[in-house]
C-alpha cells in the first residue's frame, strides 16, 4: 500500500465532487521565520476556504505523505528549527523520507506529485522553480513533474531569481501550457510583468477551467496558470534585478548551490529590499490561493469537453 494518507475532509470533498486546492508546505518550513510562517500557512488555508474550496496542505509526516494536515501538525512544522527542522522535500526525496519515517515539507514538485495521486486537480503556490541563471545546468524538477502530472498549478510565474526566458522555453519543450491570467506577459513573481509574451491568455477562472478540461481530455498533463501579483503590491523591477544579481554573486562567493541556493537567494533579496519582497511574497501567494479556489470551483461545475 502506498504511504499516502488523505485527510477525511479532503477525501469527502473529492468523493462528493467538491472543489479542493492543494497547498505546499515548504513555505511554512523554509520560506519564512517563526511565527510569520505559521501565519501564512493558516492564511493560505483560510483564503482557499473563503473561495468555497477545501484546502489540502501537503507534507510528509513520520514517513507518510499526508494530503491535508491538521492545525497541530502545521504548527509543529512551523516551530521546528535546527536539527528538528523538516526536510525540504522534492519529488525525488519522497521515497527516502517514507522509507526512513522522516518529516518533510513538500516543494512544488512533491506537492504536485502527491496532489495528482490523491485526485486533486488544482494546486496554488507562490512561484514555481525553473531553469537557474548561468551555465550550472541547474533545472528544477518542478518543470519535469508538471510535464507528467495532470495538475493545474497556479503561481505568479516562476521565482524571480531564475532565468525566465529559458524557463519558458523549457516549459514549451515539455509541452506544459502557460496561461496568463488577465495578462499577455509572463509574470515575474515580485513584478507584474517580465516583458516575455505569452501565447495564451485567460480572463476568468471559467475560461481557465475550459482550457484545463480540454487539455486533459487530449491526454495532456500539467498546466501552469500564471497569475500576476496584484499591481498595487508589485515591486520595482530594477530594484529586484539588482538585488538578484547581488544575491547570485554572494552565493557564488560562498559556494552555495543545490537545494540551499534558492532559500539563500530569497533571504538575500529580502534583506536587500528591507523585507518588501517578503510582503510581496505573502500577497501573491494569497492571490494565487484565491484564484486556485475559483479555478477548482469552475472545474467542478463545468462539463468536461469530449
Amino acid at each position: 500500500m502506498a504511504p499516502i494518507d488523505v485527510a477525511d475532509e479532503v477525501r469527502d470533498a473529492l468523493a462528493a465532487g467538491k472543489p479542493v486546492v492543494a497547498l505546499e508546505s515548504t513555505i511554512v518550513a523554509h520560506g519564512l521565520p517563526w511565527p510569520e510562517n505559521l501565519d501564512i500557512g493558516r492564511a493560505l488555508e483560510e483564503e482557499v476556504r473563503r473561495g468555497g474550496a477545501v484546502p489540502a496542505t501537503i507534507a510528509v509526516v513520520a514517513g507518510r505523505i499526508c494530503v491535508g494536515i491538521d492545525g497541530a501538525t502545521l504548527e509543529r512544522m512551523a516551530r521546528a528549527s535546527g536539527a528538528e527542522r523538516w526536510r525540504k522535500a522534492g519529488v525525488a526525496d519522497l521515497g527516502v523520507l517514507c522509507a526512513r519515517g522522516e518529516n518533510g515539507a513538500t516543494t512544488v514538485s512533491a506537492t504536485t506529485f502527491a496532489a495528482a495521486r490523491a485526485g486533486i486537480r488544482v494546486f496554488a503556490t507562490g512561484g514555481i522553480g525553473g531553469v537557474h541563471r548561468g551555465d550550472s545546468g541547474d533545472v528544477s524538477s518542478d518543470l519535469t513533474t508538471l510535464a507528467r502530472e495532470p495538475v493545474a498549478v497556479v503561481s505568479a510565474g516562476c521565482k524571480a531569481i531564475l532565468d525566465l526566458p529559458r524557463t519558458l522555453e523549457m516549459l514549451e519543450t515539455l509541452a506544459v501550457p502557460v496561461l496568463g491570467v488577465r495578462t499577455n506577459e509572463f509574470p515575474a513573481f515580485y513584478t507584474y510583468t517580465s516583458g516575455l509574451p505569452l501565447e495564451h491568455r485567460v480572463d476568468s477562472a471559467a475560461d481557465a477551467a475550459a482550457v484545463c478540461h480540454a487539455h486533459w481530455t487530449l491526454g495532456g498533463a500539467g498546466i501552469l496558470v500564471a497569475n500576476p501579483i496584484p499591481r498595487a503590491h508589485a515591486l520595482d523591477a530594477a530594484q529586484i534585478s539588482r538585488a538578484v544579481e547581488d544575491a547570485l554573486a554572494d552565493a557564488a562567493r560562498n559556494g552555495i548551490r543545490g537545494k540551499a541556493l534558492t532559500p539563500h537567494l530569497l533571504a538575500f533579496v529580502a534583506r536587500a529590499t528591507q523585507k518588501r519582497s517578503l510582503a510581496a511574497n505573502r500577497v501573491l501567494a494569497l492571490s494565487n490561493a484565491a484564484f486556485g479556489a475559483e479555478l477548482a470551483t469552475a472545474l467542478c461545475t463545468q462539463t468536461p469537453t469530449g
